[in-house]
């Protein structure tokens, strides 16, 4: 199938580059409010073409089915310090009405077996058009730092071993999973010191920038 690719994936680019600016606001919002922010920065991509047809050949997902079989050309990470605030921030999701929730998978409280944990919300999003209105499929992925440090080593070494993992690496794999959780439940057990010391170091901060 013959297809113009730079076209098909605009919608896609537009949505990410709208999203990530909205996303953003939302901690500035908090930081506006001198509280703490949920949400410690936001990331955003549109999959390249090879990624796509890959991923669609390997799904059986025919190439003229992709804007509605495919959930993830287009998606967005939302990085949080602490566990908690994952579900703030789906909390936070939910409650907006510029795009709809079509889906929400939590991999945090159910990881997979590969030790793989985050939250993520599928939503279908409204892109303005010189042909008018395209609602596009948006994945967003929500998780912590640790998280987010494992499940990107894990994407680098699935590249590699194209998700045949030597059974000695797949168990450190999973090992090192566990260990990125407990660093979370660890950073969660002092998390009230640690915004506490962060507002200290904000306001110290500002003051020397005021001077």
């Amino acid at each position: 199938m013959n297809r113009n690719w730079e076209e098909f994936l605009a919608p896609y680019h537009q949505a990410v580059g709208e999203l990530k600016v909205k996303l953003r606001g939302m901690r500035s919002q908090f930081e506006m409010h001198s509280e703490h922010s949920p949400i410690e920065f936001v990331t955003g991509r549109v999959k390249s073409v090879p990624s796509i047809i890959d991923k669609a050949e390997k799904r059986n997902v025919p190439l003229d089915k992709l804007r509605e079989e495919m959930q993830d050309i287009a998606g967005l990470r939302m990085m949080c310090q602490f566990v908690e605030d994952i579900k703030m921030v789906v909390a936070l999701l939910r409650k907006r009405n510029d795009f709809e929730i079509v889906e929400e998978r939590d991999y945090v409280t159910q990881k997979k077996d590969s030790g793989y944990r985050s939250y993520h919300v599928v939503v279908r999003y409204p892109v303005q058009t010189i042909q008018g209105e395209m609602k596009v499929l948006v994945e967003i992925q929500i998780r912590t730092l640790a998280m987010n440090f494992w499940a990107t080593i894990e994407h680098s070494l699935n590249y590699k071993y194209r998700g045949r993992f030597p059974a000695d690496i797949k168990i450190r794999l999973q090992r090192a999973a566990e260990a990125a959780y407990l660093l979370d439940e660890e950073m969660s057990s002092i998390r009230i010191e640690i915004q506490e010391a962060q507002k200290v170091f904000l306001r110290k901060t500002e003051t020397q920038d005021s001077e």
